[in-house]
């Protein structure tokens, strides 16, 4: 009984604490932590939903795209002339090598940008771990 009255709680908090104190920096670490921690709390109970809301904010901190103006300064900067070739598959959470040169995003210092294998490419300049791949 008690575990059921927990896991209705834990599901209750996450639908109404996440959009609350989300905003569009951390909206899908938040989303991520609250979604993990629900089901963690169904498959483990009180420590499922501890381990599972603190893989769900990493998940969610990886995966959170950048903002619109992030994305349309990107695509509109010209491609270098010395683009990176990567024998590695480019993918959204995955790091790029610290050797690719990236270009901060003057407007917003938390994201920028490199052309790998003729994509470009969206990067948190702290881990070079690719945010988005732009189309």
């Amino acid at each position: 009984m008690n575990a059921k009255i927990f896991i209705v709680t834990a599901i209750a908090t996450g639908i109404v604490a996440a959009p609350a104190i989300a905003n569009d920096s951390n909206q899908g670490a938040v989303t991520g932590a609250a979604g993990g921690a629900v089901t963690g709390a169904i498959v483990g109970g009180p420590v499922g939903a501890a381990i599972g809301g603190a893989v769900g904010l990493v998940a969610g901190a990886v995966i959170a795209p950048p903002p619109q103006q992030v994305v349309t300064y990107v695509r509109q900067q010209p491609v270098p002339a010395d683009t990176v070739v990567l024998q590695e598959r480019i993918a959204v959470g995955r790091p790029l090598p610290r050797s690719v040169m990236l270009t901060p995003v003057p407007e917003n210092p938390s994201y920028a940008f490199a052309v790998v294998n003729n994509q470009r490419v969206i990067v948190d300049p702290k881990t070079y771990t690719v945010v988005q791949v732009v189309q």
